[in-house]
């Protein structure tokens, strides 16, 4: 396998300020993409692209909120204004929500989770598909589910419920344009060490020894280890495989 997955190819990366995100937009950069960084934080993307550019790759950053139409059609029509096209797109931006039983789920949780966790990657999706049929040459999109998006997870239905929605989206897409050489997939993290988790567990050292009881493997992820698979599920080594939602997790659902 080459050590130049993506060599010469242009990727964008959503929700890649920090955590995963950040993580996989420089192994892409590692493997020879040209990386678009997009976040709604501003210093965090940044940062992205700065740690791109000190280890020798090239990046650039665009703010987009990807539950707006407009702003994600925006991002595209950047990445291809400055790099000619776009070829592989991990859509990751993503919020755990608030934590709490189905019943005392409040509305404005429930809307929230779905409006950026669900609505933001069927937006990409969309216009991200355009493109690729635009330029007639296929593409690949990696899609950011969750172990929580193929199992239950008690205390955070609307979380759940936006997973859940982005594997069957993931899968749909992959089904309607697998014979345009348009690859779909997703990614299933686990308990991956994140910013994200660190302020779940913050305060509450239970919640990791639970998580690490979960995991066969007996450790919590790191982020690079999700991004590496990304990346792979983009490049042509992953040339056969589509709408697949591909846990990434220590052997958490294989129990």
């Amino acid at each position: 396998m080459s050590s130049r997955l993506v060599e010469g190819k242009v990727a964008l990366v959503t929700g890649a300020a920090s955590g995963i995100g950040a993580a996989a937009a420089e192994v892409f950069a590692e493997k020879g993409a040209r990386v678009v960084v997009s976040d709604i934080a501003e210093d965090g993307g940044m940062a992205t692209v700065e740690s791109i550019k000190n280890a020798g790759g090239e990046a650039v950053f665009h703010r987009c909120d990807v539950t707006d139409p407009e702003q994600v059609q925006n991002l595209i029509q950047t990445t291809v204004d400055t790099y000619g096209r776009l070829d592989a797109a991990f859509n990751n931006a993503g919020i755990e929500g608030e934590a709490a039983t189905t019943p005392n789920c409040s509305l404005e949780n429930f809307d929230l989770n779905v409006d950026v966790n669900l609505k933001g990657v069927f937006l990409c999706m969309k216009y991200q598909i355009n493109q690729f049929l635009k330029q007639g040459s296929g593409g690949a999109i990696v899609n950011t589910a969750s172990v929580a998006g193929l199992v239950a997870a008690k205390g955070v239905p609307a979380y759940v419920a936006a997973k859940h929605g982005v594997v069957g989206l993931t899968k749909t897409a992959a089904v309607e344009f697998a014979k345009k050489n348009i690859r779909v997939n997703a990614v299933c993290p686990g308990g991956i060490r994140t910013q994200m988790l660190e302020r779940a567990i913050e305060d509450k050292p239970w919640v990791e020894k639970q998580l690490l009881r979960l995991q066969p493997i007996g450790r919590l992820g790191e982020p690079k280890e999700v991004g590496r698979v990304v990346v792979f599920l983009c490049s042509d080594e992953a040339s056969f495989v589509t709408g697949h939602a591909m846990p990434v997790d220590g052997g958490c659902v294989a129990i």
